[in-house]
């Protein structure tokens, strides 16, 4: 069984959400908060494994509630799953870079917020939808002055370069032991490396890195 807490603004938000998980046989409720600052203290209190978080709530924001959370969190760290109504919020990709494990639409199915639940509780991030890689490519593809300079990869083996720029694709793990020809049990081992070698705790800020270090490239027209 998964706990989830729900934080956002929006009553009948959470009360749909709320709802959505009570009716589900591997979740269980958690708690709700109505802003970033409940989230916080309740994420210290209940400890739940994943929390759906709006971005625009009062007295503070998903991102500064996610930040805090994930840094205040010690050894059992919650997978954050960002839920907005906007699908090139770019409030959204500095939540990623704070190390949220992706994000859904609001108006999502049902299922889908469901699969995604179970998606990051086996540590995996939810980057497929192609609503994800629009996000980053548009926050990402242009380097500016204000542009930081990106992580050293000469720190990763050349195996650990081509997995990260698969991830950085969108792959998942068994798209990239198919192509790779490798076991799905290694492919884990080394974005297991990688992540730890960038110093970063998320697969969502592992594809972040990549489209920042231009290992990969945005596509044109996206």
């Amino acid at each position: 069984m998964a706990s989830v807490l729900i934080a956002d603004d929006q009553v009948l938000v959470r009360a749909g959400f709320a709802a959505l998980v009570e009716g589900a046989p591997n979740l269980t409720l958690a708690g709700q908060a109505s802003n970033g600052m409940e989230a916080v203290e309740m994420a210290a209190r209940l400890r739940p494994e994943v929390i759906l978080m709006d971005i625009r709530m009062p007295d503070l924001d998903g991102i500064g509630a996610t930040s805090r959370i994930l840094a205040e969190a010690g050894e059992r760290v919650p997978q954050i799953i960002i839920v907005t109504s906007f699908d090139l919020d770019e409030y959204v990709y500095d939540a990623l870079r704070a190390g949220a494990a992706g994000f859904l639409l609001k108006d999502s199915a049902p299922e889908v917020l469901l699969d995604g639940i179970h998606t990051v509780t086996l540590g995996n991030s939810i980057l497929s939808p192609s609503v994800t890689r629009r996000l980053i490519e548009t926050f990402v593809s242009v380097p500016g002055p204000s542009t930081q300079p990106p992580p050293l990869l000469d720190r990763l083996t050349g195996r650990e370069v081509e997995v990260l720029r698969l991830v950085g694709g969108g792959l998942s793990n068994s798209d990239i032991a198919e192509k790779l020809v490798i076991s799905e049990a290694t492919v884990k081992t080394h974005v297991n490396r990688t992540l730890s070698k960038l110093d970063v705790s998320t697969r969502a800020q592992a594809v972040v890195l990549a489209y920042e270090t231009g290992l990969v490239r945005p596509r044109s027209g996206a």
